[in-house]
């Protein structure tokens, strides 16, 4: 009888650490870029975003997978480029801060604005007590280079960025910040190329990305556009 209860003891034990240890138990993170202007984009042969929820509306067809996947429960925090959104609202007379507000209020997502590229980094590493709250996932929505993500490409200067998160960057991100076996990838452009390489060399977590270009879609996630192009880690 003693041996029993000390078995039942155990097991009890054992099932409390290993949900405790559940990857669902953490943080998912989802990056998000602003679109870009149509006084830089109008006259070009192929123009960005002439949707202004390009990147919002793939994010919110990835978190409503991840609800699927993980539960309602768990942490999903979108970072969302503001100022991209508040430029733009003036260009559509929308109030789109207010619009994504409500995909917040829906979805039960952590919604943090932000503006410099250092805000990113400052918030995976100090967002939550990294040593309680991991980062379970981490995706990104949005423009980008082999070497960069872009936040506001083609917002303030035509084909070009004022915030970015830079390769040369990642070293600033703690190590201690992902959960084991965490899961990352940009949906971004070029990503594949360079950027996950080294992303993979600071974290210690493989990112996959894309080599070639992506495209936006408006009923499914983003899809490399050429035959030739692929994901990779």
């Amino acid at each position: 009888m003693i041996k029993r209860l000390l078995l039942v003891s155990f097991l009890s034990m054992f099932a409390l650490s290993s949900q405790a240890a559940s990857p669902a138990s953490g943080e998912y993170i989802i990056l998000v870029g602003g679109p870009s202007m149509y006084q830089w984009e109008k006259y070009k042969t192929y123009p960005h975003d002439h949707w202004w929820a390009n990147f919002v509306h793939a994010a919110r067809l990835r978190t409503d997978q991840l609800r699927t996947e993980l539960g309602p429960d768990v942490k999903i925090t979108w970072l969302v480029y503001r100022q991209g959104y508040e430029d733009r609202g003036k260009q559509e007379k929308q109030d789109l801060i207010s619009l994504i507000g409500t995909v917040r209020d829906k979805l039960n997502l952590n919604l943090v604005w932000f503006g410099p590229g250092s805000a990113v980094i400052n918030y995976l590493n100090n967002g939550e007590p990294r040593d309680q709250v991991k980062v379970i996932g981490f995706e990104y929505f949005g423009h980008s280079n082999r070497a960069c993500f872009m936040f506001d490409y083609s917002n303030n200067i035509d084909s070009a960025c004022k915030s970015w998160l830079h390769d040369s960057e990642l070293t600033k991100i703690s190590r201690h910040v992902f959960a084991r076996h965490a899961y990352a990838k940009s949906w971004g452009c070029h990503t594949g190329e360079e950027m996950s390489k080294k992303w993979y060399a600071a974290t210690g977590v493989r990112m996959i990305g894309a080599v070639g270009k992506t495209q936006y879609m408006m009923e499914e996630l983003p899809v490399l556009v050429s035959q030739t192009d692929k994901w990779t880690d």
